[in-house]
């Protein structure tokens, strides 16, 4: 079986991808990225979690540098609007991490890098779109010597197709964390009010199991 490594946030589109690369694929390693979001502590311990789920090595990168050359609501407490996608863009993060998993595939000889992404989030974020993860494995071509691919599981499927195969394979929910700024609201999980949490409420009550909602919020 081919050998992976996934690029894990600890949200939906990440379990969900490493659920269904693990049936095709032995996903050895979890890489979770510290930027200096305001959500890493929390996105660690769901992605910490999950990967103990899956028996697979977890890993933390830090990447202190990207919150100070960057302006935006993830990283800067003086900036609050979550739900301006123009606010919480940061340019190249999925190129970086997909550049330094593809660094892991030479040294552990890995056939896939995996990463969550939709069809949705493409719409306002190019670096989830098909043409990039279609050009990110042309770069490896000449990057690297094992030449990985990209694996995007979920990127032709919208966030309600993506909560729908969750329920449907019975995958455990309550792990998730999907939300920019749960640190800043009282310590719950999920705040509820960011842009993720609109997009990841408005599938689940458009899902096959809208009681989820009390679960997960």
């Amino acid at each position: 079986m081919n050998k992976a490594v996934i690029l894990l946030s600890g949200g939906l589109d990440s379990l969900v991808s490493l659920d269904i690369a693990s049936k095709t694929c032995d996903v050895e390693l979890a890489l979770t990225f510290d930027y200096g979001q305001k959500a890493f502590e929390e996105e660690k311990e769901a992605s910490l979690k999950i990967a103990k789920l899956y028996n697979i090595r977890h890993e933390i990168i830090k990447l202190p540098f990207l919150s100070e050359i960057t302006n935006n609501a993830l990283t800067d407490d003086k900036k609050t609007d979550l739900n301006d996608f123009r606010e919480i863009w940061i340019p190249n993060r999925n190129g970086l991490f997909l550049n330094i998993a593809a660094c892991y595939c030479d040294k552990f000889n890995y056939d896939f890098i995996v990463i969550g992404v939709n069809k949705k989030e493409a719409q306002n974020f190019s670096d989830n779109s098909t043409k990039f993860i279609q050009n990110a494995q042309t770069f490896f071509e000449y990057s690297t010597q094992k030449h990985p691919k990209v694996l995007a599981p979920c990127q032709t499927y919208d966030k309600i197709e993506i909560i729908n195969y969750a329920i449907d394979n019975k995958l455990d929910l309550s792990l998730l964390k999907s939300c920019y700024d749960s640190k800043n609201n009282s310590g719950k999980k999920h705040c509820g009010s960011c842009m993720s949490c609109k997009l990841l409420k408005e599938a689940i009550q458009q899902s096959k199991n809208p009681k989820l909602l009390e679960e997960i919020f």
